[in-house]
């Protein structure tokens, strides 16, 4: 349905970019599909698809984040990214770490610590432009997709919604690109993806097919209850 990724990649991590070897060292929370913890594992063995095949599970986050126009900021992760290379996706999609500050659960506070560090870390938004109280949960979606014959995602992934006038100034080794779309750009934008052969992260499509459109009409709204406190095995 869509474009093929690009050829498998080596497992020798010295043909990458020497900062994304060194990140594939943090340690994601390792969970079951219930997202309950049971401990910690390196961002690299997290996404080899040798261990996700094995039922490996991390937690993740994306984030959707829109301006005051309601246009929603999508990136195209740098060519010097590990999993998904060159790929367009929603805003920032990242892990929390297993850190204190991090693993916090109440009202979801970890997660949105993570994500905040990660707004700054990958496209230069300063902490004060996302307070912590923008971030909106929606809710949790537990899916598998491969990269390549190699690497992959397999996690619980924290869905928030964030409406903010930003300062972006994205990293070179972590974003190629950014732009802004209306909720018909967006689509006419993965219409022509398709067409062109520009790839997509798989998360960002299953969070467009299935839930993005109702919410982007009620942006600000409080989000369903229901959903928040479900977790979509997709």
């Amino acid at each position: 349905e869509h474009p093929p990724g690009p050829p498998p990649m080596s497992l020798d991590l010295a043909s990458y970019d020497e900062e994304q070897v060194r990140l594939m060292e943090e340690m994601c929370i390792v969970v079951d599909p219930e997202d309950n913890v049971l401990g910690y594992d390196t961002k690299k063995n997290c996404h080899l698809m040798s261990r996700i095949n094995e039922g490996l599970l991390h937690r993740a986050f994306s984030v959707f984040l829109f301006n005051d126009k309601g246009e929603l900021l999508l990136q195209q992760r740098a060519d010097e990214k590990i999993t998904f290379p060159g790929y367009w996706t929603n805003t920032c999609c990242s892990h929390p770490l297993y850190l204190p500050e991090e693993l916090e659960a109440t009202d979801h506070i970890g997660a949105r610590r993570a994500a905040q560090r990660k707004l700054l870390h990958e496209l230069g938004i300063q902490p004060q432009q996302v307070p912590l109280d923008k971030f909106q949960f929606m809710t949790r979606l537990h899916y598998l997709a491969p990269s390549d014959g190699l690497w992959g995602e397999h996690e619980v992934d924290y869905i928030f919604l964030v409406q903010a006038n930003v300062d972006a100034a994205p990293v070179p080794n972590e974003v190629k690109s950014i732009k802004y779309v209306s909720k018909e750009g967006l689509a006419e934008f993965l219409d022509e993806c398709d067409r062109s052969g520009v790839p997509t992260t798989p998360w960002f499509r299953l969070v467009v097919k299935n839930f993005l459109n109702p919410w982007w009409d009620s942006l600000g709204a409080p989000a369903n209850n229901e959903q928040k406190e479900k977790i979509f095995h997709l």
